[in-house]
């Protein structure tokens, strides 16, 4: 991962990008049907006029992975809501500009959902009802807590049967909603049947009652080929499906009782838009890895794109659940972030953490990351090479193209109300810096590079790390405690 974030980090350079209601009755009343309009009305047009399609086939195989078409939304309840809220009488005189800022927050789906219960006689009375107790692993844990507390918004529990088979073939609910990778819930218990009540446990700890609603054997071969677009066990993801999930998929709603105790603070998503600066643009950083300065100066400049508003801020908003078995552990990453969170003091950037457990996915997690972003407030999502991409365990080779993700999110941006900021390949020069690698190429300018292997290996030696390469205080946390 160091070698693609890294050496061939991405970058981001673009031109900087630049409301008012007739009354506040007027500016409430046209929320909904603006945001329609802002969100998918777009979308809609190029849909019907064929400009809209998936991405093209790419050599790495995507064209296995549920790749959504324009049909798909054309004929789906979200289309026909569009069409009527575009000619309603809510919009007649309302300029869009006007309630801009207020739909840059609206949730997917349309509400962010909260399953979270409050009051302790409820709580209480609730936990009396229950058949059994279910322990969660951390993947579990993380897809729990990301449901209970919106952000898998509109989920209000792990998918049953019909639900799950939708988002596998269609990438998409039963009801049209984009959906990335089905959220599942697996166990080998033969005893729990439909109908019970299970207590969803974190150690002693309750964190969410479920009622189970189906229980069902999966295909898992089917889900592999679809989600990654390999059943090859070389792929992390496909590994982590057919040795470590169970041979059944529990389906039924959740009732939040409590959040997951961690080491590292997980707001949830209406805790973090109330820290966000109201009608700005948010733009999400996604990563898995401490951050360097490659890293750095992508997310720093992608405040440049012009696509951009001005006044806008960037999320850093890093994975902390489980990923790759090699990668850094999540405390460490967690300590390399408050470290340089505070070195840098930057009022344009924000630092938040998200229970969520990777799956590899390259194109389908990439829709997955910008959904979960939505609801929690951004408004933009940085797409870098090969995101969420994975090497084979025994070739090395790339399972995705290096942009394939990006490709994939910016067809489906449109329906998700989010635009995309797309990155570019970075490299550092002895001449000038940081600067794209065409444009190193074109001046014939001399390349530093370090691979990931490299600076492992200088790690653990004790050697000085370049500091165009990593942050010293990054170093210094990771010395420590790797």
């Amino acid at each position: 991962d160091h070698e693609q974030s890294i050496m061939q980090s991405n970058y981001v350079a673009f031109g900087k990008g630049r409301t008012r209601a007739r009354g506040f009755s007027l500016l409430m009343r046209g929320i909904l049907a603006s945001a329609v309009v802002l969100v998918a009305v777009g979308v809609v047009m190029q849909l019907e006029h064929g400009i809209l399609s998936a991405p093209a086939v790419s050599r790495s195989g995507v064209q296995n992975m549920g790749v959504v078409r324009g049909k798909a939304f054309a004929s789906s309840p979200m289309r026909r809501s569009v069409a009527h809220f575009a000619t309603s009488p809510a919009m007649r005189g309302i300029s869009l500009s006007a309630v801009a800022a207020e739909l840059k927050s609206i949730p997917h789906g349309g509400k962010l959902t909260d399953l979270m219960l409050s009051d302790k006689s409820e709580i209480d009375s609730l936990l009396s009802t229950t058949d059994m107790d279910f322990p969660l692993n951390d993947r579990q844990l993380c897809d729990t807590e990301l449901i209970i507390n919106g952000g898998f918004s509109p989920l209000n529990g792990f998918l049953n049967e019909e639900e799950y088979n939708s988002v596998v073939e269609k990438m998409r609910l039963t009801d049209g909603t984009l959906l990335g990778l089905p959220v599942v819930l697996d166990t080998n218990d033969e005893t729990i049947k439909p109908g019970m009540k299970l207590k969803l446990m974190q150690g002693d700890k309750p964190i969410a009652v479920m009622e189970v609603e189906s229980k069902y054997v999966p295909d898992k071969v089917k889900e592999c080929k679809q989600d990654y677009g390999v059943t090859t066990l070389e792929h992390p993801g496909v590994l982590m499906v057919s040795t470590e999930r169970g041979k059944y998929y529990l389906g039924g709603k959740l009732t939040g009782v409590a959040l997951p105790d961690r080491v590292f603070p997980c707001k949830t998503p209406a805790e973090v838009r109330a820290t966000l600066p109201p009608g700005k643009d948010v733009v999400a950083f996604q990563c898995r890895n401490p951050v360097h300065r490659a890293h750095y100066e992508l997310f720093t400049r992608a405040l440049d794109a012009e696509n951009v508003g001005e006044g806008g801020v960037v999320l850093v908003h890093p994975t902390c659940g489980p990923t790759q078995a090699d990668d850094i552990p999540g405390i460490v990453r967690y300590k390399t972030y408050e470290v340089l969170k505070e070195e840098k003091s930057d009022p344009r950037i924000f630092w938040e953490y998200l229970p969520y457990s990777m799956h590899m996915a390259g194109p389908r997690e990439a829709i997955q990351h910008m959904i979960i972003r939505k609801n929690y407030g951004c408004t933009h999502f940085i797409i870098g090479r090969d995101m969420a991409g994975s090497k084979s365990s025994l070739t090395g080779d790339d399972f995705y193209g290096a942009y394939d993700a990006q490709d994939f999110a910016k067809s489906n941006a449109p329906e998700l109300g989010m635009q995309t900021v797309p990155s570019l390949n970075l490299v550092h020069t002895i001449e000038e810096g940081y600067v794209t690698a065409d444009y190193a190429k074109d001046n014939n300018l001399t390349v530093d590079k370090l691979s990931g292997t490299k600076f492992r290996q200088m790690l653990r030696a004790g050697e000085e790390i370049p500091e165009w390469f990593a942050f010293k205080s990054v170093v210094d946390v990771l010395r420590a405690n790797v």
